[in-house]
């Protein structure tokens, strides 16, 4: 399922500079993690859906990138990033 436009909106409040905010790298990360979380049941009732899962992977490594990205220029940002949307056990 696609994220919605009211959760997109909840995630530029919450993590944007601004509420219509849906470009920096922090809202891009929440986005892509709910759009992640998602999709995890529909793969654990389809296995062989491999295209599906090609583009979960690309997904995947979009926020592993924006992550890294987010590392280097504010770590500070990162770690509190990550532990509010709980990526890292």
């Amino acid at each position: 399922m696609p994220v919605t436009k009211e959760a997109k909106q909840g995630f530029a409040a919450k993590f944007g500079k601004s509420p219509a905010d849906t470009g920096s790298a922090e809202v891009q990360i929440a986005i892509l993690t709910e759009h992640i979380n998602s999709l995890t049941p529909h793969f654990e009732k389809n296995p062989k859906d491999h295209h599906g899962r090609r583009g979960l992977l690309k997904m995947v490594g979009k926020r592993r990138r924006l992550l890294d990205y987010l590392a280097k220029k504010d770590v500070n940002k990162y770690r509190a990033l990550i532990q509010q949307l709980d990526i890292r056990k």
